[in-house]
């Protein structure tokens, strides 16, 4: 079968290795799709594995069942979640499931950037769900990526009666704005550098968006909204934005890193400030089972717009210039579809 193995950014290779045999328990899948991740161009995050085969957010059909497997049968269309938690652990019962070191451990091989992909067992009973008819393998790929979302309102406490400011209209940011909008929330504020990006977020029901190019972000907030945001959300790791979200976040409210700038960046922190107002500066990092069994009911729903997100779909053999124009930030969502 083909694969696109990750070197870099820059040199993403189609090769050919061996269909994966699967054992007890486990599943084989064909996949029909897998989005590019805005994580899965990090370097810092990403060389340090290389070479290796990407994508965590697939979608396909159950070509082979393992020997015990009742649930699932040949033929049958799901979401496979590449990272599940043991359940069990401190972590777990205390509702950190992402901090789990199983869930850190755990993948399928060997990635969504893959014409097959074998499930372990752990994540055929833990993390893989039936995609109903009514979802396109190309929608199912926004589970994951909503499913850390849902996770990261619930960690920063988001409100009907906040003012919501998001940093960064990529997906992850769009995804924000659409799930504060379902939430009822009274006051949303996306910013981004890229009009087209802002052009989406208004037509997806911001209440004011800033082009943080050529407008100071505090400013145009303050004029807007009296005051700073109740809840401040960091979609973008870039360092200028990391810096309004530290200025723009107001008293007694709540900043959360959904991502984070390059580890080499030393940020500020007004520590002084903050404790004297009581901010909270928090993070979240991927998504647990009940995160992504509410993603897959909002998604079935048809309560988000996902079609509009999706800016290209290209073959594995594209993949290459799928990364590329995620480097570039003008895309949206990118969909690599290895059996197409």
């Amino acid at each position: 079968m083909r694969v696109a193995v990750y070197y870099s950014n820059q040199d993403i290779r189609i090769e050919e290795v061996e269909v994966p045999k699967i054992g007890a328990g486990e599943l084989l899948i064909r996949t029909e799709a897998c989005g590019i991740c805005g994580t899965d161009v990090l370097e810092w995050y990403r060389k340090k594995r290389a070479p290796v085969v990407l994508g965590h957010e697939a979608t396909g059909v159950v070509v082979e069942v393992g020997e015990g497997v009742t649930a699932y049968k040949p033929g049958d269309r799901v979401f496979v979640s590449h990272h599940v938690p043991c359940g069990v652990c401190r972590y777990c019962l205390s509702g950190k499931e992402t901090a789990c070191e199983t869930l850190h451990t755990t993948n399928y091989y060997p990635g969504g950037f893959s014409q097959y992909i074998r499930v372990p067992k752990i994540n055929v009973e833990k993390g893989t769900y039936l995609l109903p008819d009514s979802v396109s393998f190309d929608e199912g790929v926004f589970i994951e990526p909503l499913g850390c979302v849902i996770r990261g309102q619930r960690v920063a406490g988001l409100k009907k009666d906040d003012t919501f400011l998001i940093l960064g209209s990529g997906v992850a940011g769009l995804l924000h704005l659409q799930l504060a909008r379902l939430k009822g929330v009274s006051k949303i504020i996306a910013t981004d550098i890229s009009e087209k990006k802002l052009e989406h977020a208004k037509r997806l029901g911001a209440d004011l968006t800033i082009n943080a190019r050529k407008e100071d972000v505090e400013q145009a907030l303050l004029r807007f909204n009296g005051r700073k945001a109740d809840k401040v959300v960091l979609c973008t790791g870039a360092s200028s934005a990391y810096e309004d979200a530290i200025r723009c976040v107001d008293r007694g409210g709540t900043v959360l890193f959904f991502a984070v700038p390059d580890p080499s960046y030393r940020p500020y922190i007004p520590l002084t400030e903050y404790w004297r107002n009581e901010v909270t500066l928090t993070t979240s990092y991927g998504a647990a089972p009940r995160d992504l069994e509410e993603a897959l009911k909002i998604v079935s729903s048809r309560a988000f717009e996902l079609g509009c997100l999706i800016s290209h779909r290209l073959p594995l053999a594209e993949t290459a210039l799928g990364f590329r124009l995620v480097v570039e930030g003008e895309s949206l969502k990118v969909v690599i579809n290895p059996n197409r």
